[in-house]
This record gives C-alpha cells, sequence and structure tokens, in this order.
C-alpha cells in the first residue's frame, strides 16, 4: 500500500480537502494526524475516516500558535512513534477583494495564518522527519500563477505565491536530511466551497447551477473540476516513497484549466 506503515501529520481538517487527504492517508496504510481548530469536527472527521481509531488522532490546532503546532507534532509521535510526512492544508482563504481597497490588517492575519502558520508547523514536524526523511507537502493554488476572472482573492494568492517560493529553500534546506518538499496547486476544485460558490452564484444571478458549473468547466481540458479526492490523490503520491526523487516541484491540479 502506497503509505502503508507511514505517520501523516495533515493541517485543516474539515469537511473537504483536509478529510480527503487523511482519508486517503489512512486507506492506504498509513496513521493520520488530524488538527484544525475545532474539536468537534476534528472528532467527526477521524470518526468517518477511521471507526475503530487504530490509525487516527487528533488534536484542535491552531497554526498560528508555535505551542500550538508542537502540541500536534509531539501527538503524532506519542501515538505512533514518527513522522513521515506532514500535509498543510490549513488556510485562511475567506478573505476576498484586491489591493486597491485592501484592508492591510487583514492581509497580515492571512499571511501569518497560511505562509507562517505553514511553516511554523513545518518546523514543528522537522526533528522528528530528520530521524529518516520524509515528505512537506504543501497545498497552494493555482492562483498564486495566474489570477482567476471569477472572483478575487489577492491577498489569499500572495500568501500561497510567498509559499511556494519558501517550498524552493525548503526543499534545498532539508534535502540533505531527505526531506522532500513539494506544493500542490488546485483550481477551481469541486468540494464545500466551490459547491457553496455555485449555489450562491446561481441563487444570486438566478440561473440553473449548472450554467454556473459551465463557465467554469468551459475553460479546462477535461469536461469537469478535478475533486478534493482528485487533490488528496496527488498529495498521497508525493507524501510516499514512489515520489522519493521528486522535490522542489509544483504540480498543479486543475484538470487542465492552465498548462504550463
Amino acid at each position: 500500500m502506497l503509505l502503508n506503515g507511514k505517520t501523516v501529520v495533515v493541517s485543516g481538517v474539515g469537511a473537504g480537502l483536509g478529510h480527503q487527504v487523511a482519508a486517503a492517508v489512512v486507506r492506504d496504510g498509513g496513521d493520520a494526524v488530524l488538527g484544525a481548530r475545532t474539536e468537534e469536527n476534528l472528532a467527526k472527521a477521524a470518526h468517518e475516516i477511521d471507526p475503530e481509531g487504530a490509525h487516527t488522532a487528533y488534536r484542535p490546532t491552531d497554526i498560528t500558535s508555535e505551542a500550538s503546532c508542537e502540541a500536534l507534532a509531539a501527538l503524532a509521535v506519542e501515538r505512533f512513534g514518527r513522522i513521515d510526512a506532514v500535509v498543510h492544508v490549513a488556510a485562511w482563504d475567506s478573505y476576498f477583494g484586491g489591493v486597491e481597497d485592501a484592508d492591510l490588517a487583514t492581509w497580515q492575519g492571512v499571511l501569518d495564518v497560511n505562509l507562517l502558520g505553514t511553516l511554523r508547523m513545518t518546523r514543528a514536524c522537522l526533528p522528528a522527519l530528520k530521524e529518516r526523511g520524509g515528505s512537506v507537502v504543501v497545498i497552494g493554488t493555482q492562483s498564486a500563477i495566474a489570477a482567476p476572472s471569477q472572483v478575487s482573492q489577492a491577498a489569499y494568492a500572495a500568501s500561497k505565491g510567498a509559499l511556494t517560493s519558501a517550498m524552493y529553500s525548503m526543499a534545498r534546506e532539508f534535502g540533505p536530511h531527505r526531506i522532500r518538499v513539494n506544493t500542490v496547486l488546485p483550481g477551481w476544485m469541486w468540494g464545500p466551497p466551490v459547491q457553496a460558490y455555485v449555489r450562491f452564484t446561481a441563487h444570486t444571478e438566478k440561473v440553473p447551477e449548472a450554467e454556473v458549473l459551465g463557465r467554469l468547466t468551459e475553460r479546462m481540458a477535461l469536461p469537469e473540476l478535478a475533486t478534493d479526492a482528485d487533490v488528496a490523490e496527488a498529495v498521497a503520491f508525493l507524501a510516499s516513497d514512489r515520489a522519493r526523487a521528486i522535490t522542489g516541484q509544483s504540480l498543479l491540479v486543475n484538470a487542465g484549466e492552465i498548462m504550463r
């Protein structure tokens, strides 16, 4: 199995991508250590993924707190004795708008979560990762390399673009310890956030949801959106030993909307 015997820390486990990543870890033979701010959501996800509780552990985690990140990493080592990979899903993606009218104090908050929070969580896992090597997988966004025309999320895109740049430095820094660092860049991803966007836009414009969805898919080489489960499959591969020679790379999972 792809992740047999591996322990994977996953931040940002809720109803969407984080849940799918954790589920893929357990399905592929690994142990998933779940972090997010809300304990109720973590408990629900862990039960759905692993009803017997043999392959999951969770702890409420705020990635703006170094101590909270360290506590999640410690849980992984206490429960499963190791950390083989950390997947960064936690993000602040709900602030919209451009630069001209930006609340730069809010931008600082977005950067603290998306950029510095990911670095905090990575650093907390480093001592365990150094013991036998492993993988860091960052969830970025297609918006970091090409701004979408449908919505404006300049702060989110900027924070994720900075994180991709940090990924290159981490790949070089951690490489001697056989720790790989890669980024997955989803485009429009069919899951709870995009489903909500389609419903809201259809209701606001008084058009069928299929019409809104069609606007998104018409620019893609494949005739349907990638799902959060599709993105999770790419993450599982990069977390596994099958990607042992891949580091410092960004992988678009976007149904071919943008190609490079």
